[in-house]
């Protein structure tokens, strides 16, 4: 349950939903398995799966929300060979040449065939509501798997206010300035990975892995022009994570200090442990978000009008 990346949607309405009215929103849109020719499925589960029923969970204002993906796995090569066959065996019996057309008619034949006995995989992705904070917190690695479950959860509740937020100062020019004078601000400490970019059309890219970031070959690439869009910090000693120049948190690991106090939770039930890592986890994103947003010179607030209620972020 414990997030490893972060993306942000500003709530830029009030979200006044309870977790049993939201419940009752998302079994609109809850999941069910692939059919026997469905590629895919999409829906909400419980975000204490086999444990829970509720297709929310609360714990101190914060709602947890969960979508699961089912697709079918057809390799292309499998799908291939299957079409090869057939065209082959209509070229040899009728003694003609297979079109494009008829292929791609062949192929979608032969998808329809193969659906059924294919094998499904399945992902789920996490977010949380904070209502009073004002932000949906999303745990997805891409922005497009963050996306679909923004779309999915705009389509359960009708339209929802939310955008992705502007901060007043860019963060590669920030994230770039913290690396040149090597210094952070309060809170803050620069670890040991970075990523460099030219900013110039087709510029070139540089990736430093468990480096030196002080080192005079990393410096080299700034004075030659280079820009940090990637930049792994220490918060606090309470998490650590890699800063990225479009606002999103990857590698998200939350420290000692925070692992031992969920350890020593006292829990009866899954439900129970849920709840004590769910509490630890937000209080302490509630505390490293505002921070966070404050170093890039804070909000920039006239961004939350560009969005409607049917618009994504």
């Amino acid at each position: 349950m414990w997030f490893k990346n972060l993306r942000l949607y500003r709530l830029t309405k009030p979200f006044t939903l309870p977790a049993e009215a939201l419940h009752e929103q998302l079994s609109t849109k809850e999941f069910h398995p692939c059919g026997n020719i469905s590629p895919f499925s999409y829906g909400w589960v419980s975000p204490l799966g086999k444990h829970g029923k509720l297709l929310t969970h609360a714990a101190n204002g914060y709602i947890m929300i969960c979508a699961r993906r089912e697709e079918k796995v057809l390799p292309a090569s499998v799908v291939r060979e299957y079409v090869t066959e057939k065209v082959t065996a209509i070229e040899e019996q009728e003694a003609r040449t297979v079109r494009r057309k008829e292929r791609d008619q062949i192929k979608d034949e032969v998808l329809l065939d193969l659906l059924p006995r294919a094998f499904s995989r399945s992902s789920h992705t996490f977010a949380y509501l904070a209502p009073k904070d004002g932000w949906l917190v999303v745990d997805a690695a891409s922005a497009s798997k963050a996306e679909d479950l923004v779309s999915l959860l705009r389509e359960s509740l009708g339209g929802l206010s939310a955008v992705l937020p502007a901060v007043n100062n860019p963060p590669t020019q920030v994230l770039t300035q913290w690396l040149s004078s090597q210094a952070a601000p309060a809170g803050f400490v620069i670890e040991d990975q970075c990523e460099l970019r030219d900013p110039k059309q087709e510029g070139g890219v540089v990736r430093c892995t468990r480096q030196d970031l002080a080192a005079e070959e990393v410096m080299s690439h700034l004075t030659a022009g280079k820009q940090v869009t990637k930049l792994a910090v220490e918060w606090n000693e309470r998490l650590s994570c890699i800063l990225t120049d479009d606002l999103t948190i990857q590698r998200l690991r939350f420290l000692d200090v925070i692992q031992e106090a969920a350890q020593e939770v006292d829990a009866d039930d899954e439900a129970t442990l849920f709840d004590a890592d769910f509490a630890l986890m937000t209080l302490e994103l509630a505390r490293f978000i505002p921070a966070l947003l404050e170093v890039f010179g804070g909000e920039n607030e006239s961004s939350w009008g560009l969005a409607s209620d049917d618009e994504a972020a």
